[in-house]
């Protein structure tokens, strides 16, 4: 057994910029713009391997067994399911179905700052909800290039987009999780989360509409900006409140969509804001299109959607998961790594390692059950009742496959760092950097340490099954509220999540700007900063007016 030792170098600063090595070598070649995604994180993989083995004395068979463990995770997980997602919006595109798709959002508005905010926050938030995992943002960022939008500015706007949602992710495995690796109540920490988020999910609309237009253009489209995001901030908080964590996203998403439809059928903005070159830039009165599709057009154009609906909550079904877990799942517990890495007392708060501070390492292929399948299955069926030959459907999955190469690679290898990082202590170490702030500061660096964590691994749910625990301890410690600290951590984690290295990846394959990831990161990051530190403030204020929150 290996116990992870949290200050390798005798000084926690230096240890500190040892353990961050690896990312900031990850983001560092991301950011330059002169190395391909996959070769950034390829050797950044190689500095995390050598970091652990050489800085944090981790054996090397436990260091190459967590990589290939994070790869192996990464396939089923991500990669499956991001290539389905784009493979299931291909074939919409094939089959002609997004020419009414496109024609159905053009009829709600042919404002472009109103079609991003209803692409990217409704519809992406609804995807997030049934999938998550990089689908959202691979499917929302590829439709607005359909609908005539700079690939650079349809992936920023996807990843900004992705966030109030993500806590309630793959129906609620967010903080299900955190539930589960901290010991406190899910659905305290579900309405902790929608109250820290309800300013920042408010105002989301704003932003991706100032993203696009520019900030004082943005508020020329403010009554349906204003009541999506107040709808959505709204349901999200009165569903986690009242009913159930796992539908939270789902229905603040639909909500929010039927507000904004009855909004644009009572007002219009005076100046359609459109691109420039484009039919009525800037200037000429709102209106909608002169053919309009029927009903059942636009029915017909949906149902891949509708279809990846009954899917997904079909797969998330109890029964129906144990049924194909049954028929196949396969189980290998790796043995160089399986409870043989302790958790230092730091971290657990015990000063001996017991069974439970022994990190499991368990390969757990279940494809039938993945949501990848139930993806896949919704893609197959979308192309099955568009009369689309079979030859014809392995054609475009082929197409789909290649489009995402590249990316799948560099997916496969930052989940490979990000287990590294996790099995070796480093993530540890850079959490307990932030708990050093003490009682007065730790609520909004706690904050930040979650939004650190998903942008590490790429996860919420990994970033909550890391710092989750710590939060916890460190609250107690320091006599915060645990639960607010837990919602702290997974509200953080959602502004992380849009410059995860994975999401960028995806963002940059989605639209065709594969080798542009840098810019895709240097657009982001600013809009993931100031959110992250609006919900940092928000966290601050809860810990010291508003104890109701926790």
């Amino acid at each position: 057994m290996w116990t992870q030792d949290y200050d390798p170098a005798g000084s926690w600063p230096t240890s500190t910029l040892l353990a961050a090595l690896p990312i900031l070598t990850l983001m560092g070649l991301l950011i330059s713009g002169r190395v391909a995604a996959w070769k950034a994180a390829a050797a950044a993989l190689l500095v995390a391997l050598a970091t652990a083995v050489l800085g944090f004395g981790m054996p090397w068979r436990m260091a190459t067994a967590a990589a290939g463990s994070g790869a192996a995770f990464g396939l089923i997980r991500v990669v499956y399911l991001v290539v389905a997602a784009m493979f299931l919006y291909d074939l919409a595109v094939a089959t002609g179905r997004f020419e009414a798709m496109k024609a159905s959002i053009a009829r709600l508005s042919p404002d472009r700052r109103i079609q991003a905010v209803l692409v990217t926050f409704c519809f992406g938030g609804f995807l997030e909800g049934c999938a998550g995992f990089g689908a959202p943002v691979a499917i929302t960022s590829a439709f607005l290039v359909g609908l005539g939008f700079r690939p650079l500015q349809a992936a920023t706007l996807a990843l900004a987009a992705d966030t109030a949602c993500v806590p309630w992710g793959s129906v609620g495995i967010p903080l299900t999780t955190l539930g589960a690796v901290s010991g406190m109540d899910v659905q305290a920490l579900s309405v902790a989360t929608a109250r820290i988020l309800y300013p920042t999910t408010l105002f989301t609309p704003f932003g991706l509409a100032a993203i696009v237009a520019g900030p004082r253009r943005a508020l020329g489209a403010w009554p349906p900006l204003l009541a999506v995001g107040l709808t959505y901030a709204t349901v999200q908080l009165l569903w986690a409140r009242y009913l159930n964590v796992e539908l939270v996203s789902i229905a603040s998403a639909i909500l929010s969509l039927v507000a904004a439809v009855l909004v644009l059928r009572a007002w219009r903005p005076a100046q359609a804001w459109r691109f420039e070159g484009e039919d009525g830039d800037l200037g000429e009165p709102d209106a909608a299109p002169k053919a309009a599709p029927r009903p059942r057009e636009i029915a017909r154009a949906w149902l891949p959607f509708a279809l990846l609906t009954v899917t997904v909550f079909a797969w998330a079904t109890p029964a129906v998961k144990a049924r194909l877990d049954a028929w196949g799942t396969w189980k290998a517990e790796v043995s160089a790594l399986h409870k043989q890495v302790a958790r230092g007392e730091a971290v657990t708060g015990r000063p001996t390692p017991t069974a439970a501070d022994l990190e499991p390492a368990v390969i757990d292929l279940a494809p039938l059950s993945a949501v990848g399948t139930a993806v896949l299955l919704a893609a197959v069926a979308t192309g099955l009742l568009a009369g689309t030959p079979p030859a014809e459907m392995g054609r475009i999955f082929l197409g789909s496959l290649r489009r995402m190469a590249t990316a799948a690679v560099a997916i496969l290898c930052m989940l490979a760092l990000g287990f590294v990082t996790r099995y070796s202590g480093m993530d540890a170490v850079l959490g307990l950097a932030f708990t050093r702030t003490g009682a007065a500061l730790y609520p909004a660096f706690g904050t930040w340490l979650g939004w650190l964590g998903t942008a590490l691994t790429g996860s919420i749910t990994s970033s909550n099954v890391l710092f989750g625990n710590l939060q916890r301890i460190t609250a107690t410690k320091l006599g915060l509220s645990p639960v607010l600290m837990g919602a702290a951590n997974t509200a953080g984690g959602a502004m992380g999540k849009m410059i995860a290295a994975a999401s960028i990846v995806v963002a940059a394959a989605a639209t065709g700007e594969g080798g542009r990831e840098g810019e895709v990161l240097r657009a982001s990051l600013r809009h993931s900063l100031a959110m992250v530190a609006c919900v940092a403030t928000v966290v601050w204020l809860a810990a010291r007016f508003a104890a109701s929150m926790g």
